[in-house]
């Protein structure tokens, strides 16, 4: 009987040193300066390749993200602040993607119309 207590007292204080490691770990956990900064610039490259014109909804989720990232930084919440620095890189790095994307296509159509109309042109002066 008494080694069946011993068992779940030691497995008990398992649990918790886990517990108090895992807090711990959080509590030291730096603050995201270089992710924030990263972050930031992904930001300014997004609205650079016209991210607030051709992707204004991956540009602001990713200024939403930076500003939440920047209060959890001073919550002293680094590990929060970390993951929503991480995920406002990748909105940033989404909406110049898309940006980019779609100032492509605009140009392709450009391209294609000029073409429509050059062909236009040579059909009517052959007649």
């Amino acid at each position: 009987m008494k080694s069946k207590h011993l068992k779940s007292t030691n497995l008990l204080g398992g649990i918790c040193l886990s517990a108090v490691v895992v807090i711990s770990g959080c509590a030291s956990i730096p603050a995201p300066t270089e992710q924030i900064a990263v972050s930031k610039m992904a930001i300014s490259n997004a609205s650079s390749a016209g991210g607030n014109e051709f992707a204004p909804v991956p540009l602001k989720s990713a200024m939403e993200k930076l500003d939440s990232a920047e209060r959890a930084v001073a919550d002293d919440n680094n590990f929060l602040a970390t993951q929503l620095a991480e995920q406002s890189q990748v909105d940033a790095q989404l909406s110049t993607a898309t940006a980019r994307a779609a100032k492509a296509q605009k140009a392709v159509s450009e391209l294609q119309e000029g073409n429509r109309v050059l062909r236009q042109e040579i059909e009517r002066k052959a007649q």
